[in-house]
C-alpha cells in the first residue's frame, strides 16, 4: 500500500536536510517511496544561491539586520504584512513539473519558503496532491503558515495549538525528526577532561554563527567545566576558541552522538537540530545569546515549555550548568521532558492525508 512523498527541504545550513532524510527514510521503512529536492534549486539560476548567501551573511556580520527582517517579515502582526510568497511564487512551474513526473500523492516542506510554494499553489487549486508542512522551529512565524495546505506538523501540542487557531486547518503534534541513533542511551559513563572536568558542548550550528561564542567558551572554562565549541564550518571561529585556554574546538563532525555522549550539557543559542539531538540524547539544555529571530523566539519558547533553561545572562548560565551537570531531581526532571518529545509517530498523519488525497497504491517503480 506505498504511497508517493515529495519532500521539500533547503540547504540553509543543515538543520532542515537533517530533518529531511530522517523523515525520508522514515516513510521507506513503511514501505513508501519518497524523494527529496531541494526548495532553493526550483528557484530560476542564481536566486536560490542568492537567498542563502545572503541569510549567512547576515546572520554572520549584521545580526541587528536580520533582526529587522524577522520583525517585518514572520512575525504576526496588525494589517497588512510582506511576506515570502512572491518568491515562493517562482518555484511554482518547476514543483508542478516534478510532482506531475512523479505521480506524488502528498508533498511535504520542511522549510518555511517551500511551505508558501504548497500553500499557495494548492490555494489556487493548482496542485492536486496534497500538501502537509513540518515545522522544524519551536518559533512557528507566520511564514511557515499558510491556510492553503492540508495539515501542519508540530513539535509539541501549544504548538499544534496555536497554528490551528492562526490557520484554521488542522495540526497534529509529530515531535521532532532526529535520527533514532541519538535516541539510544550512551554505551558509556559520562567523560570528563584529563583534569576532571565536566565536559560543556557550545553549538553554532553547521556555520559556526552566534555572539561573543570565544568569550562564551572562556566563562565556561573560568567556572570550572571543559568547554568544546562545536564550530561547524567556520575556521576563523576555530582559531579564536583554540586561543582559549582551557577549552577545545571542534569542526564540521558527523559524530555528534558520540560527542553528546560524553557531554554533561549543551550551551544552545538557536533551537535548532543540535539542541533537539541533544533533548533525545538525554542532554540539558541551556539556552544563552541566541541569534536574532527565530533563534531568539525559539530559545525562549523551549525554556516556557519546560524543556530547557534560559541564561539571560553569564552568571545565570554557571548557575544553570551547576544545577543541572549534576544528579539530581532538576536534572531528571529536564531529560524526562526533553525525552518526551519523541513519543510521537510523524508518518501517520502523513499517512493519513496520502489516503486521503493519493489516487491508489502505485507498484514499486522508482518516483524520479
Amino acid at each position: 500500500m506505498g504511497r508517493r512523498f515529495l519532500v521539500l527541504s533547503a540547504s540553509m545550513g543543515s538543520g532542515h536536510d537533517a530533518v529531511a532524510a530522517e523523515l525520508s527514510g522514515r516513510l521507506r521503512a513503511r514501505g513508501h517511496g519518497c524523494v527529496r529536492v531541494d526548495v532553493l534549486d526550483l528557484l530560476p539560476a542564481g536566486v536560490g544561491g542568492a537567498v542563502r548567501t545572503f541569510y549567512r551573511t547576515v546572520i554572520h556580520h549584521a545580526p541587528a539586520v536580520y533582526a529587522g527582517i524577522y520583525a517585518t517579515f514572520f512575525r504576526s502582526g496588525e494589517g497588512p504584512r510582506p511576506g515570502s510568497s512572491p518568491l515562493a511564487t517562482l518555484a511554482d512551474a518547476p514543483l508542478l513539473d516534478i510532482v506531475g513526473q512523479g505521480a506524488f500523492d502528498v508533498v511535504v516542506p520542511v522549510f518555511h519558503l517551500a511551505a508558501q510554494l504548497t500553500g499557495g499553489l494548492r490555494a489556487r487549486g493548482r496542485l492536486g496532491a496534497g500538501s502537509a508542512v513540518v515545522i522544524t522551529d519551536f518559533a512557528a512565524h507566520r511564514q511557515w503558515l499558510h491556510p492553503g495546505n492540508d495539515l501542519h506538523l508540530c513539535l509539541t501540542p501549544g504548538i499544534a495549538d496555536e497554528v490551528r487557531r492562526a490557520v484554521g486547518r488542522p495540526a497534529a503534534v509529530s515531535g521532532p525528526l532526529v535520527a533514532r541513533r541519538f535516541l539510544r542511551p550512551a554505551a558509556h559513563p559520562w567523560a570528563t577532561a584529563a583534569d576532571g572536568r565536566h565536559r560543556v558542548l557550545i553549538a553554532a550550528g553547521a556555520w559556526g554563527v552566534g555572539t561573543h561564542i570565544a568569550r562564551t567558551a572562556r566563562w565556561v572554562a573560568g567556572a570550572g567545566y571543559e568547554p568544546v565549541v562545536l564550530c561547524g564550518r567556520n575556521e576563523e571561529l576555530r582559531r579564536e576558541v583554540e586561543r582559549v585556554p582551557g577549552a577545545r574546538a571542534v569542526g564540521w563532525t558527523d559524530d555528534m552522538p558520540g560527542l553528546l555522549a560524553g557531554a554533561h550539557a549543551l550551551v544552545d543559542n538557536a533551537a535548532g537540530q543540535t539542541a533537539l539531538e541533544a533533548l533525545a540524547a538525554g542532554v540539558p539544555v541551556i539556552g544563552y545569546r541566541p541569534i536574532p529571530g527565530h533563534g531568539r523566539e525559539g530559545v525562549r519558547r523551549m525554556a516556557q515549555e519546560g524543556f530547557t533553561d534560559y541564561a539571560r545572562d553569564s552568571w545565570a548560565l554557571v548557575r544553570s550548568l551547576d544545577a543541572l551537570t549534576a544528579p539530581g531531581p532538576l536534572r531528571a526532571r529536564r531529560t524526562a521532558a526533553g525525552r518526551s518529545l519523541f513519543d510521537a509517530d510523524p508518518v501517520a498523519p502523513l499517512e493519513e492525508l496520502a489516503a486521503r488525497h493519493g489516487a491508489s497504491p502505485r507498484d514499486e517503480r522508482s518516483p524520479a
